[in-house]
């Protein structure tokens, strides 16, 4: 008997014995006058079990329904869905197959099957920090490497941004974690959004320089060297800062986990294997899908993103690589096996003349002035030239120019052995005699 019908046996037992009227009973139950004398009526005729419910024990009159559902949705899931979670399978057939079942409902289906198992949460329970109130005021990146295409496939990397305040989420699939995979997916961020106030990223080498030299500077100097992509958000006025552990970027960590979960599993239904086809199915259907579901209204309505600058100026500032370079003799850069010769009034000739080097997202090589940062001309070309050397004069012609030389005599200190004239004296001598016999330098020929 469950708590209520315990009550009413109770209150039954109460009226029965004459210490209770039906009209006061009916008052205690929250009954009609009426309801209450029918199961009056019943406790009278059956006893205790008069109070329990007619239909308790027998099936219900919609189980053949139900058990033909179940056994569709079952057959579903051990054909498309094996591995997926109750509530994403339950999304699946939904959409896909048109059967619509209650994810809890489906989960007690799959318990009873042996397909799922339940799992209870021992994790400490950690108080979540609060979300930042404006749009763009801190948005977090990581890199997830992962079997996003199944174990069968090389491993690779998703690139996730996720702003703070709202969950809105940017992601692109990329070889590996590494600045061009940061740089390609924060430009991706800028052109939709705008540059955030904030960036707030792990410390993996890309955005924090880890080394003892490193270290050594940032004790002695207070600031620490920047990495390549430090130096693009410092040009871009972006504040980088990297947390001290993962629970600190809890938001984005979570965001890889549900990734994992689902992207993987609609990336198996679309039989997608490859980082394109998984790009173009991530722009087209899948964050569209996930950003109109997840995505919350922030508390504040203003949105603090710096306006993006012009297309041209963020692809600059967004170089993966930039190096110093020595114009050689002939006004050409050597690069990565490439020869960029200087062109139109920027190639006069100068001595040693340093520029920079700055490779770009999409391939194009830039030279610039180191003194003002300007974008001087030039051109690739497929070989340098090289600078003509001029000929060496023959002996005949250093002769012609210095004299015939001079021939020392053999009593000459240059001819005394070192155990003899290796005195200071004998040195000096040798340097006075080739001074006043070698005015210009000729050549002296010795015997």
């Amino acid at each position: 008997m469950t708590l209520k019908e315990r009550d009413r046996l109770a209150i039954f037992s109460r009226v029965r014995d004459r210490q209770m009227t039906l009209i006061e009973a009916s008052r205690r139950l929250g009954l009609s006058y009426r309801h209450t004398k029918r199961l009056w009526r019943r406790y009278r005729e059956v006893g205790d079990a008069g109070l329990v419910h007619g239909l308790r024990g027998r099936p219900s009159n919609n189980r053949p329904v139900a058990d033909a559902r179940c056994q569709r949705a079952i057959g579903l899931y051990r054909d498309r869905y094996l591995g997926f979670g109750p509530t994403l399978a339950a999304e699946q057939m939904a959409e896909c197959d048109e059967l619509v079942v209650d994810h809890e409902t489906l989960r007690s289906w799959l318990i009873g099957a042996g397909l799922w198992k339940p799992r209870r949460d021992r994790r400490r329970h950690h108080r979540r920090r609060a979300r930042r109130p404006c749009a763009g005021e801190l948005v977090q990146m990581d890199g997830s490497e992962h079997a996003w295409f199944g174990k069968d496939h090389p491993r690779c990397t998703l690139m996730v941004m996720i702003d703070d305040a709202t969950g809105w989420i940017e992601a692109r699939l990329f070889d590996a974690e590494t600045t061009e995979a940061a740089m390609t997916i924060f430009r991706l961020w800028a052109r939709r959004h705008g540059l955030p106030r904030t960036l707030y990223p792990d410390r993996h080498s890309i955005y924090r320089r880890n080394d003892k030299k490193a270290d050594e500077i940032a004790h002695r100097t207070g600031k620490r060297p920047l990495t390549r992509f430090g130096e693009a958000m410092e040009d871009l006025q972006v504040r980088l800062t990297c947390a001290h552990s993962p629970q600190a970027k809890g938001r984005v960590e979570r965001m890889n986990g549900t990734l994992q979960d689902r992207l993987v599993k609609l990336l198996r239904l679309e039989g997608i294997t490859t980082i394109d086809a998984a790009n173009n199915y991530l722009e087209q259907t899948f964050l569209p899908q996930h950003n109109a579901r997840f995505a919350v209204a922030p508390a504040d309505a203003a949105d603090a993103h710096q306006p993006a600058p012009e297309p041209e100026e963020l692809d600059a500032a967004l170089c993966p690589l930039r190096q110093r370079r020595a114009v050689d003799k002939s006004g050409c850069v050597s690069w990565r096996g490439q020869c960029f010769m200087l062109t139109g009034t920027d190639a006069m000739p100068r001595r040693r003349r340093a520029v920079c080097v700055r490779q770009r997202l999409d391939g194009q090589v830039d030279l610039l002035d180191v003194s003002d940062g300007r974008v001087l001309q030039s051109q690739a070309c497929s070989t340098c030239p090289t600078p003509p050397i001029p000929p060496q004069p023959t002996l005949a012609q250093r002769v012609a120019r210095h004299g015939p030389g001079y021939k020392p005599p053999a009593n000459h200190p240059w001819r005394t052995p070192h155990a003899v004239g290796g005195s200071a004296a004998a040195r000096c001598a040798r340097l006075r005699c080739a001074a006043h016999h070698n005015p210009h330098k000729g050549t002296v020929l010795l015997s």
